[in-house]
């Protein structure tokens, strides 16, 4: 079970905005940034995110319900600016892995014990849509 409803709302309240500011700096952070499905409005969402074979894998810390998550898919894509450099990425797809292996192996156990076993896959735009 990922971290509780109550959780993402007092981070995107309060904590998110100190995270949009270090998170694009930080190994292991990213911010997302991805507009709204309804209102088209520009959103910036910081992330667990990590490199992957063919682009990047996020952490679905508060569930693969989350607006965001929502967002990304209905869009086909979002940027991601991680460690300084931005990338436009695209065929978002949600994995299922109790054994978090697309993570690395320091991160795992963290993750177990916030119960977190969905992730987001993405890959650069210009990747060939292989195996969707």
């Amino acid at each position: 079970m990922p971290a509780p409803r109550w959780v993402a709302t007092v981070n995107r309240r309060f904590t998110n905005h100190v995270m949009r500011v270090v998170a694009p700096r930080l190994p292991g952070f990213g911010i997302i940034t991805h507009a709204g499905r309804r209102s088209g409005r520009p959103y910036r969402t910081p992330v667990n995110v990590f490199p992957a074979a063919n682009g990047y894998v996020v952490a679905l810390t508060y569930g693969a319900e989350s607006d965001w998550v929502k967002n990304v898919i209905a869009a086909g894509g979002c940027e991601l600016e991680r460690r300084g450099q931005r990338a436009h990425l695209g065929s978002p797809r949600i994995v299922h892995d109790e054994t978090r292996r697309q993570v690395p192996a320091p991160v795992r156990p963290f993750l177990g014990l916030l119960g977190v076993s969905d992730f987001l896959t993405l890959k650069p735009r210009d990747a060939p849509n292989v195996g969707r």
